[in-house]
């Protein structure tokens, strides 16, 4: 009897041992593992993110400093053009915040109101 021949670059599978049963299947390639996230790796990439946004302020800053006359009733200011800018932005996101904390508190009432109530049927 003669072996067969295999094409070079492939390879054979194993014959059966003495007993007629085939070798045992190759173990499978373990599943590759998913990165943890922890709370210090969310700080890390927030304060990565927070040092990139402060660079572009400053840069912003640098850039147009700029004196303008601000006027609003009872209140006439002479400010640098970025932080008359960047003061409108604080207002706006204080505003923001308010309005979804009030929403928020809102819900919680809602739901504790709902869940003290006996469900019906």
């Amino acid at each position: 009897m003669t072996d067969p021949v295999t094409p070079a670059g492939t390879t054979s599978t194993l014959p059966p041992s003495a007993s007629g049963s085939a070798p045992p299947p190759a173990p499978a390639a373990p599943a590759p593992r998913r990165r943890l996230r922890t709370t210090i790796s969310g700080v890390r990439v927030a304060l990565i993110a927070g040092t990139a946004a402060l660079v572009v302020v400053l840069i912003f800053i640098i850039q147009n400093a700029n004196a303008v006359s601000i006027s609003f009733p009872g209140a006439r200011l002479h400010l640098p053009l970025a932080v008359a800018l960047l003061l409108a932005a604080i207002a706006g996101a204080l505003i923001m915040a308010a309005a979804g904390t009030a929403r928020i508190t809102e819900l919680r009432h809602i739901m504790r109101h709902d869940h003290r109530k006996p469900p019906t049927r």
